[in-house]
């Protein structure tokens, strides 16, 4: 298979066992690293899908009422009017568990997140039946952790998709819900 070509900015994708058992087609460069900044809340702008087993672990942390909405039959945590200019989107707004701070209420406090936070800075799809990964479009141009340290994206992909997203009918990440 013929490695990533800079370019022409194209990957040849790869299998790549995440889990034992349970393998993604990687699609981006297997050296892009990746780290979170700190003041960097870009992911947090997003509404976040809740998979069956992200909500009910959320609800044995949080109140489900004040934190997510249903839209179209599925559970997401709310994006909210946030009251300050750092760590908004343009319009204002932000995840609720987006803290003054710039952190998440539910890593910095419960050591927990959701699965669709889990793993970004990734593109999750299903082709064929399998399940393929790619940095989101969006992640390019707006992340700042991307290509800022030594940490490689494919040697932690364990880290970035949790073993649920196999058993889940489609996986994808790529939900609008506004």
């Amino acid at each position: 298979m013929p490695p990533w070509d800079p370019v022409e900015g194209v990957t040849a994708p790869r299998r790549v066992e995440v889990h034992p058992g349970r393998e993604a087609i990687v699609e981006f460069d297997p050296e892009l690293t990746f780290e979170c900044v700190p003041e960097c809340t870009w992911c947090c702008h997003h509404g976040v899908l809740l998979y069956e087993e992200d909500f009910a672990e959320l609800a044995k942390r949080e109140n489900l009422n004040r934190s997510t909405k249903q839209l179209r039959g599925r559970d997401f945590v709310k994006r909210e009017d946030k009251d300050r200019e750092e760590h908004v989107d343009v319009d204002g707004r932000a995840c609720h568990f987006l803290r003054d701070d710039g952190l998440c209420a539910l890593h910095a406090e419960h050591d927990w997140k959701p699965t669709r936070c889990s793993v970004f800075p990734l593109s999750v799809s299903v082709v064929d039946g399998e399940i393929h990964v790619d940095v989101r479009d969006s992640a390019r141009t707006y992340c700042e952790g991307l290509g800022v340290s030594d940490r490689r994206i494919v040697d932690h992909l364990d880290a970035f998709l949790p073993p649920l997203l196999w058993d889940l009918d489609d996986p994808t990440s790529d939900v609008v819900i506004e």
